[in-house]
């Protein structure tokens, strides 16, 4: 007799495991906007209260940001959120743009006309959500044209590389941002009909312009909430 494909105890451990990286972006984003700011404890009890989970997701995420230097656990103190610099800004952008160009001169080499047409198809999805003014729907038809792409170079484990990446850029701030919308649409209809005459040179450029861009704002921002202060 085959054994069942899962059992109440490894559903209910993915399940906790989901609700964990859940809450991880959470306080990722949170910590990447200022939200909860540099050298704030974050509290056991009250995070999970204010986000609506038990203690354990919460212990669990803080597990996962201090393997990412984003919390150090302070004994009897608890999980201290550790300052970023500007520095750490560019480093983050810089990794992410220098796989993101690598994937896009991997994707106009491979790319079919059907897979170009996806794109065309899904960027009008991104300004459809833009004129809707509705910051989640956008943030995920942005999301879903730039996997299109990166998964169209057939370089699977960079883009997985690249998805993780950009795990530390709070998509809500871009979203919300119409000029950064409007670039965005335009930028994809230039990649587009650059990847249709497979123009390697230019659609790294566009690549590259995006994360420059991107960095542009996102400093912005940082300054503006005094993140540094």
């Amino acid at each position: 007799m085959n054994a069942p494909a899962s059992t109440p105890t490894t559903t209910g451990r993915v399940r906790r495991e989901q609700l964990s990286d859940e809450v991880a972006a959470r306080l990722r984003v949170e910590i990447m906007t200022g939200a909860v700011r540099p050298n704030t404890f974050i509290r056991l009890d009250e995070t999970a209260a204010r986000l609506g989970v038990s203690i354990t997701p919460v212990r669990e995420a803080l597990r996962t940001l201090r393997g990412e230097g984003m919390v150090e656990l302070e004994p009897h103190r608890g999980h201290r959120v550790v300052p970023l610099s500007r520095s750490d800004i560019e480093d983050i952008f810089w990794l992410q743009s220098t796989i993101a160009q690598e994937l896009a001169a991997s994707t106009t080499h491979r790319i079919t006309d059907e897979q170009i047409d996806d794109l065309a198809r899904l960027n009008a999805a991104l300004a459809d959500a833009l004129e809707r003014r509705d910051p989640g729907p956008i943030a995920q038809a942005e999301f879903d044209f730039h996997r299109a792409f990166n998964r169209a170079g057939g370089r699977i484990k960079l883009a997985w590389f690249l998805l993780h990446a950009t795990r530390y850029l709070p998509p809500q701030l871009f979203a919300s941002d119409e000029a950064w919308g409007a670039g965005a649409v335009a930028s994809h209809l230039e990649i587009i009909e650059a990847l249709r005459r497979r123009d390697v040179d230019r659609v790294v450029e566009l690549t590259r312009g995006q994360f420059a861009d991107g960095l542009t704002l996102m400093m912005a921002y940082l300054d503006q909430v005094g993140l540094w202060a």
